[in-house]
């Protein structure tokens, strides 16, 4: 009878990984580095090295085992192929095959990294409770998962969720790393926010106590905000309504319960998500100006409890 499963959230530098049971407990958690030398072609080998490890280290059978969930920073296809994942160096990679492979035919499922940790967020996290839910990843770039009738939603491309590159901005000249203008994150990220307190404070009349540093980073100018800094305050604001605005339109395209915020942003806490929903409320259609707004749960855990989740539906 199979007890187990894995939990596998590929990043760019390490690899988390988790051990569970089918009751969605994690039993243990470890890390391995990601190394993406030569095309990446280490990725899923380290992997399947490191749960045989595991496994024989808990005396854990092939039957013992439901399987293995793996999310990945990149488009995932619902057949499991990855369609070019630049942080890892993948062209098309087909994961659940491969994978599958070095684990004596093990079930895998596969998913990209924002949805499936919108995923774990939806089944243990900030968004237990909801049918219907979008995670809204705040951290150096915009990530996000949709969840709907408890699924979740991958598109044609592998690509849905992609909020980050949605257009809220038509005049931006800077590029986003997307190669288009004025992008979500380049104004609702970590690094946009620093980068918009760096362009207002080009502004020699402009007064505040945050200095601009090489280490300037969007705790500094949030504790900022917090201690009454009135320009720090009127960039939390202007982020406000960048993100309250563009949740406001994706709240009319799958009109979610619940809008889960997380990734390092989100540790600002009550004074982020007064300033996202302080925008929402007015540009939401009536019908949709309940949802809820949660803040994530499970931190750098979630996409491993996504992953596994993928294994026991």
């Amino acid at each position: 009878m199979a007890n187990y499963a894995f939990g596998i959230d590929v990043g760019g530098t390490t690899i988390k990984c988790g051990l569970f049971s089918v009751d969605g407990e994690l039993l243990e958690s470890w890390e391995i580095n990601t190394r993406k030398e030569d095309g990446g072609k280490y990725v899923l080998p380290d992997i399947a090295d490191s749960i045989k490890a595991k496994m024989e280290e808990k005396s854990i059978g092939y039957d013992d085992l439901k399987g293995v969930g793996i999310g990945v920073p990149g488009p995932v296809l619902e057949d499991g192929v990855v369609d070019i994942c630049v942080n890892l160096g993948w062209g098309v990679v087909h994961v659940k095959n491969e994978l599958s492979g070095l684990l004596n035919g093990i079930r895998v499922e596969v998913g990209n990294d924002a949805n499936v940790a919108a995923l774990g967020e939806y089944w243990k996290g900030g968004g237990k409770g909801y049918r219907n839910m979008v995670m809204v990843t705040l951290g150096t770039g915009v990530g996000g998962g949709v969840i709907l009738n408890g699924k979740m939603i991958h598109g044609s491309h592998g690509a849905a969720g992609e909020i980050g590159h949605m257009q809220v901005e038509k005049n931006e000249e800077a590029a986003c790393n997307c190669g288009k203008h004025g992008c979500l994150e380049q104004y609702a990220s970590a690094s946009g926010i620093v980068r918009m307190v760096r362009k207002g404070m080009a502004d020699p009349n402009v007064k505040t106590s945050i200095v601009d540093t090489p280490d300037l980073n969007a705790k500094m100018i949030f504790d900022a905000a917090k201690e009454g800094d009135e320009f720090a305050l009127a960039q939390v604001d202007a982020m406000g309504e960048k993100l309250g605005t563009a949740l406001a339109s994706i709240a009319e395209v799958v009109d979610p319960d619940a809008f889960v915020i997380g990734g390092g942003v989100s540790r600002a806490g009550l004074i982020l998500i007064n300033a996202v929903t302080k925008y929402y409320m007015p540009a939401a259609f009536h019908a949709c100006r309940s949802a809820d707004f949660k803040l994530a749960e499970l931190g750098n855990d979630a996409g491993m409890y996504g992953a596994v989740k993928m294994v026991l539906d």
